[in-house]
């Protein structure tokens, strides 16, 4: 009989976090008769394949060159079994009743065709940061309400926070194999447009921010940065075709695509640069899907913070952004008047 759910592990070069991150799985409160654990090594130099392999036979390790995410997925979900398919980033770990609640959530509902979750975040100094949703947990994107939720909902539904059902990874198809560094996003999107969406009020991932991570990018390097702005240009590209071909409305994919965009175009504005315009438009945005019922005060008090960007390049102006934000009285100040939603 084939398991209930697939875990799929993707990893590259994880030999100092792998280890938690399968500890955290076969630990889990959820019958190991009824879980299949998979091993994507996206061709580590290191000693990840070693440390896997002291997981068998509960492990299976799949091995590959490297080629980025996109061709992690494309490897391993084929070889799932499990009508489940839980996705984890060798560098993160699970709460232990992770995989009880995401599959109890889809074989209660048929018609939920992807669960995420909130997570916590585990920063370089040990400090840990919670984040989860308090409302509207339920959503397709396939409308112009359900793609406005799903823009300010979609970082709880990232790889360590994805469980998706086989036949829906399935009917997505492969990744295109050029967006190396945001893969899960192409999955996670078109699956919250295919299918209903279900947000868990529960942090069960930890997810561990540390010098390696290939898309929280923490510095102002050029070469990252470019590599982020093409990967984000190619998943805009990749979704808008597939969007098109299931005939969903024009006003629909742009309010998907929209902030993919302008991720993207920040990350080209601070490595190569650009017009005080597109850094404007890129962050302007961003705005409106985090603040989308934003007071006339907030928004002239964003377009005043855009000011010194009219006589600065952009990467200076994200580095001031950026001292800005970590100084601790406007954090202060930012929380009591106008705090993140």
């Amino acid at each position: 009989m084939n398991p209930t759910v697939t875990v799929l592990v993707d990893t590259y070069n994880h030999e100092r976090f792998i280890e938690e991150a399968l500890v955290s799985v076969v630990e889990q409160d959820f019958l190991a008769s009824d879980t299949e654990i998979l091993v994507v090594d996206d061709g580590s130099t290191d000693r990840t394949a070693e440390i896997v392999r002291t997981f068998a036979p509960r492990v299976r390790l799949l091995r590959k060159t490297n080629g980025g995410q996109a061709s992690a997925f494309n490897f391993g979900i084929p070889e799932a079994r499990g009508q489940i398919v839980a996705f984890l980033d060798g560098d993160d770990w699970w709460a232990r009743n992770k995989l009880s609640r995401v599959v109890e959530t889809m074989v209660s509902d048929p018609g939920v065709g992807i669960v995420g979750h909130g997570i916590v975040i585990v920063h370089r100094d040990g400090s840990r940061q919670t984040e989860v949703l308090r409302e509207d947990f339920r959503f397709r994107a396939d409308t112009i309400q359900g793609a406005k939720l799903f823009r300010r909902r979609k970082s709880f539904m990232g790889t360590s926070r994805m469980t998706i059902r086989r036949d829906l990874a399935q009917k997505i198809g492969q990744v295109p194999q050029g967006i190396r560094l945001q893969a899960d996003e192409y999955l996670f999107t078109l699956a919250a447009v295919l299918a209903t969406a279900e947000i868990l009020p529960d942090a069960l991932t930890y997810y561990r921010m540390h010098d390696a991570n290939a898309f929280q990018i923490s510095k102002f390097d050029e070469e990252s940065l470019r590599q982020k702005h093409m990967a984000l240009d190619e998943l805009a590209q990749k979704l808008s075709g597939f969007l098109e071909e299931q005939e969903i409305a024009s006003d629909v994919r742009r309010a998907i695509i929209g902030p993919v965009m302008a991720e993207g175009d920040q990350a080209r504005l601070v490595a190569v640069g650009g017009w005080p315009w597109e850094l404007a438009r890129a962050e302007m945005e961003i705005f409106d899907v985090v603040y989308e019922d934003a007071s006339a005060v907030r928004r002239m008090l964003k377009l005043a913070s855009l000011l010194p960007a009219l006589f600065m390049p952009p990467r200076t102006y994200y580095l001031l952004r950026q001292r800005v934000g970590q100084n601790d009285a406007y954090k202060r100040l930012r929380e009591r008047r106008f705090p993140f939603p």
